[in-house]
This record gives structure tokens, sequence and C-alpha cells, in this order.
């Protein structure tokens, strides 16, 4: 390799790329070390070699050890490809070492291929994380066959009740799921099948969940166990119902049973990206349909923003107590917040927007704008930031192919990062840059759920309604409604006791009545402004008990005083309004912006947003299209 292309490497990196490139040819063959020196000299190849032997050592080794494959790739132009058909036969392993062996030796060789691309910017960054995601599925995909065969032997055929044939189903999460893995990522997975029954036509009869589970395990194994080829892609359970206290694969009937009774707001948060990666696609495609309902309510769901507010403490502290601000992924500013912002707009609005229901962070972005969700400024810094965040991890886990997110400290690193990152090596600019975008995406953060003590609109009541509310002193009640200006105040504070003290809130989950009990001193406090409060007040009563079983319109009315405010006005104005909220809650959600609100649509309008919301319905989902 000559001295001048040796010139164009930054200087802290030039003697490892030097020596790596002198071993990378006592690796080969006469006829591969030709063809290596040959490549030295063009143009192209030349410059984009001796970056990768500079910028990854992970690269460095792999291409030492298989320096014929890589020569191969080059030649048939797998490495300009950038639609590259992935194909394993697992059919043509003999025994689970033969099949364990070829499946590190094929994700080693796909490994090269898409690091060569990744850091030569032969690829964008969606086209490396798409092509590693289908790396994961084929490899996953070859496992479960060869497994399942082999252990169809021993045991049978799983069969449900009805004697309906099973197999598993794997649910790819997280950035499997979205289809955007790093170059290092774990694969967070969980195991599933239809239906409980037996085994059929093996030595011994098991039950499905056996069978399952001791496929699931062998699955896990091939994949995840390092021996002297490495290892394939490190698995990640700990997301299936139960976590790690409970069984590894249960059937749909105990997962929609799990999600159903006991599922909770980080889960709803998690199965958002959650998609059908191996195994049954119909059966599995069913089962996420079942429990979209789980993740998305129907209407736009205020109740989750407490949830999302504690979600929203937790990453806080936990960038301050394990002092993360130098992990691009966890820090102050990094892809977990851009994430966030995505997420918490998916689980507010998502069972109304379908657009949302999508589980790549670039598709919801640019959803949100459409629905003027999040302003064009704010969707253009998070995507660029997303980009060069994702690229920064890529070159970070290209170093060693270690699972970090962690800035390097050593010198050399900085250098090849910053080179990588298109910065010539200078490790200052490049910081200055990386920092430019994590004090966007931290202003941002910080504006999506924010802290109720820091919201302008929000102010506490000087009246003691809450107090009073949760006594039995009707008279106090009565005396203070009247201090405040109440007209029919006997009537105000005779049906707001019978409410709190009839069977329907009684039968409240605790969550739902603090949100009533928080609710109603706002209420009381905003209908001061109507022109009798009293009447307006028993106007908006009826709504009040009409959402008592979907507490989600109050916390949107709590969260949105611009909203309640409005609220007051119209059923100050017009009983009517006020019957028809009540008899349709889901119109609450149209107090949100003032804009649309008091201005009359024309025909034309009309038509326009019909049919954005229609073009975001399946055309298979006839209740979504009549609704």
């Amino acid at each position: 390799m000559g001295d001048s292309l040796m010139e164009t490497v930054p200087e802290a990196l030039r003697l490892d790329a030097k020596r790596n490139w002198e071993q990378l040819l006592a690796s080969c063959d006469d006829s591969t070390r030709a063809w290596y020196e040959a490549q030295a000299g063009d143009a192209l190849f030349g410059p984009r070699l001796i970056k990768m032997l500079a910028c990854s050592q992970a690269f460095f080794e792999l291409l030492r050890q298989q320096p014929q494959a890589f020569r191969e790739m080059a030649e048939t132009g797998a490495l300009e490809a950038s639609d590259y058909a992935l194909t394993f036969d697992e059919a043509a392993c003999s025994s689970a070492d033969e099949l364990d062996r070829n499946l590190r030796r094929f994700r080693n060789r796909q490994w090269l291929r898409i690091v060569w691309r990744d850091l030569n910017r032969l690829a964008d960054t969606h086209g490396t994380t798409g092509d590693l995601s289908r790396l994961a599925e084929t490899c996953l995909q070859a496992a479960l066959d060869f497994h399942h065969r082999e252990l169809a032997a021993e045991l049978g055929e799983p069969h449900s009740r009805d004697g309906v044939p099973q197999q598993l189903v794997v649910v790819g999460m997280g950035k499997l799921g979205a289809r955007e893995l790093n170059l290092s990522s774990d694969i967070d997975l969980i195991f599933t099948y239809p239906a409980s029954g037996e085994t059929v036509g093996g030595a011994r009869q098991v039950d499905n969940q056996q069978f399952f589970i001791k496929l699931g395990q062998r699955i896990i194994a091939s994949l995840d166990q390092r021996t002297a080829d490495g290892f394939v892609f490190r698995v990640d359970m700990r997301l299936r119902p139960y976590g790690q206290s409970g069984p590894l694969v249960i059937n749909f009937d105990a997962m929609e049973e799990y999600y159903q009774d006991q599922g909770r707001e980080w889960e709803r948060y998690a199965m958002i990206k959650a998609r059908v990666v191996a195994g049954d696609q119909e059966a599995g495609a069913d089962l996420l349909r079942d429990l979209a309902p789980f993740v998305y309510r129907r209407y736009v769901d205020f109740s989750v923003i407490d949830a999302l507010r504690e979600m929203k403490g937790m990453i806080r502290r936990e960038v301050k107590r394990r002092q993360l601000q130098d992990n691009i992924k966890l820090g102050g500013g990094g892809i977990r917040e851009i994430e966030f912002i995505a997420q918490a707009f998916q689980l507010v609005r998502g069972g109304r927007e379908l657009g949302l229901q999508e589980r790549s962070l670039t598709k919801v972005l640019d959803e949100l704008l459409a629905l003027e969700q999040l302003p064009l400024e704010a969707v253009k810094e998070l995507k660029a930031a997303n980009l060069f965040l994702r690229d920064t991890e890529h070159a970070i886990q290209a170093w060693l192919d270690r699972q970090t997110q962690q800035l390097p400290r050593e010198k050399k690193e900085r250098v090849a990062l910053a080179w990588v990152m298109g910065f010539d090596g200078d490790w200052q600019r490049y910081y200055a840059a990386l920092n430019s975008h994590r004090e966007r995406v931290a202003e941002h953060f910080e504006a999506v759920i924010a802290d109720p003590e820091k919201s302008d609109e929000i102010e506490l009541s000087e009246r003691p309604w809450e107090d009073l509310l949760h006594s039995a002193d009707d008279a106090a009640l009565l005396e203070e409604l009247r201090d405040a200006g109440y007209d029919e105040a006997e009537e105000v504070a005779r049906l707001t006791q019978a409410m709190l003290e009839g069977g329907t809130v009684k039968r409240m989950q605790s969550i739902g009545r603090e949100r009533l009990y928080d609710f109603l001193p706002r209420l009381l406090d905003a209908c001061t402004d109507a022109e009798l409060p009293g009447r307006c007040y028993l106007r908006i009563l009826p709504l009040v008990e009409a959402v008592l079983r979907r507490t989600a319109y109050l916390v949107l009315l709590i969260e949105n005083p611009g909203a309640l405010s409005r609220l007051v006005r119209l059923c100050d104005a017009s009983p009517w309004i006020s019957r028809l909220l009540a008899r349709n809650p889901v119109l609450l959600d149209e107090l949100l912006n003032e804009d649309s609100l008091y201005s009359v649509p024309d025909q034309e309008g009309l038509y326009s947003d019909l049919r954005q919301q229609m073009l975001r319905i399946p055309e298979d989902d006839q209740e979504a299209l009549m609704e």
C-alpha cells in the first residue's frame, strides 16, 4: 500500500493501519494477496480499505480470518449492492454444532459487508440498521427451523387440542422490532405459540409448552453462546411477560390475559415496537392485532401522562446517578430521549391517529409533523440528531464490536470516530457538532410531558374545594359555593355529593377516584368565570358522570387548562353542546385546538380532513372506517 495512501490516514492511526495491512497480507494465500495488493491501488477501493483497517479493529480481525470471503463479496458486487438478499440454508447442516458454526461464520461475513458499507458511507443509516435487522431475522428463522425439525423428531409435532399444528412465534422488541438494530445490538425477544395441546407422533408425548420451552432454549444457545467462531447475536428475554421470573414461553391466551390484567405502562411503551420476526407470521400478526388495544387506547389517552412523567424522571435521575453524559444513547440529549419524545406522542394519541401506530422513529416524527403535533423545526432537528447519534453509535461499536454507546477516551479511538463521522480526525470539531445536536434534543425532551409545576397555565385554587369534597360537611361546601358566587348552590352541592357517594365512584379504582378529586376543584374554579356558575356546572356534571369509567378524559382537561376553559365557555353558552358532549365524550378532543374549534370549515376542508383520516386506516378495517 503506497505511502501517498498512508498519508491520507490521520497521524494517530497511521502506524496501526500499516501494521494491520501487513498482517492482512500475511494471512492470505498468494492469489488473494495479489488481489488485495492490486485493490489497494484502486482510486476508490484503496482509500476505503485503509479507512477500515484504521478505524475498525473488529473489521480487521474478521477480515484476517476470512480474507477470501471478503474478496468473493467484492468480486460479486455484494459490497456495492443496496438490496443484498440474505439466504442461509439450515437444511444443509447435519448437526447442531454445524448449524452453530455456520451461523457464526455467516454472521461474521455479513458483518464485514455491513460495516464496510456503513463506515464508507455506501449505505445510509437506515440501510445499515435495516441490513442488521434482516441479518438477525434470517439467523433466527434458520435456528428455529433447524431446531424445530430436530425436536419434532424426538418429541413429535405440537398440535392444539383441536388438532391444528403449532409453530413458535418470535416477537422482536425494541430496535429489532423497529428494524433499527445497531452493529452490536442485543436482540430483545418474546417467544409465544397459539394454543395449548400436546405433541403427536414422537417417541414420547409432551405438553406444547414444554416443547416450545425446549425449542426456545436451543434457539438462544445457537445464537447467544460464544464459541471459537464468536457469537451470532446476544439474546435478551427480559421483556417477556413476568420477566425473568416467568416461563420462557407462554401461549396466546396467557399473553392476552397477562397484558389485560397485569400489563404496566412501561410495557405499553415497549410493545409499540413489537413485530413478528420469525416463526408463524400469520398467527403472530393475529396476536399483535389482539394486543393492540392494550398499547393504543381508542381515545386520546392523557391517562398515561403521569406514567410518562415518571419515566422521564427516571431517565433524568439515571443520567445523574450513573454519570452518563458521555453516553450517546442514555445521556442527556441522547438517542433514548429522541425515542421517548416520539413514543410519548404514540401512547397518548396513537389510538385515534392510526398513522402514529408505527415502529419506525423517522416515520413517527414525520406523522407528528403532518398532525401538527410538532413544529417543522423540531422535527428537522430531531431527525438530524437521530441520524448523527446513530452514525456515532455505529462508529463507536465498529472499533471493537462491543455493545457500548460510550464516547471513547483514548486518543486513537477519538480520532477514528471523528474521521468516520466526516471531521478529518478532528475530535474537537466533531465533539462540538455532537453537543450542538444533544443540546437541541435536550430542549425538546424537556418540553414534552412538562412537569405540572412548570406550566404557566396551571394555578392552584385559593379555595379549599378538595378538603370540602373529601369531607362530609355539606353545610361547609354549600357556604363556600355561595361565597364563590354560585347560583343554584344547593343543587350543585347536592348533586356533587350524590355523585361522590354513589356506587359508580365507590367501585372506581383508586387512580380513577384520585383523578376525579383532582378534577372537580379545577372545574369548580373554572365555572366561576361563567355568566351563571351554578347553571354552567350543572350542565357539565352529566359529562363528568359519563366519563367516570374513562377518567382519561378528566386527565385531558386537567393537563390542558385551556381546554377546560373552552369547555366552560361553550357549556355556559349552550345547553345543547353540554348534552352533545355528555353523549359523545370523544368530542372533548376537539377542545384542544382553539383555532379549529371556533372556525367554520367549508365543504372542501371537511372533505380533505376526512380523506386524510381515511388514508391512515387499512382498507380491510371496516369497523375503523365506519367510525
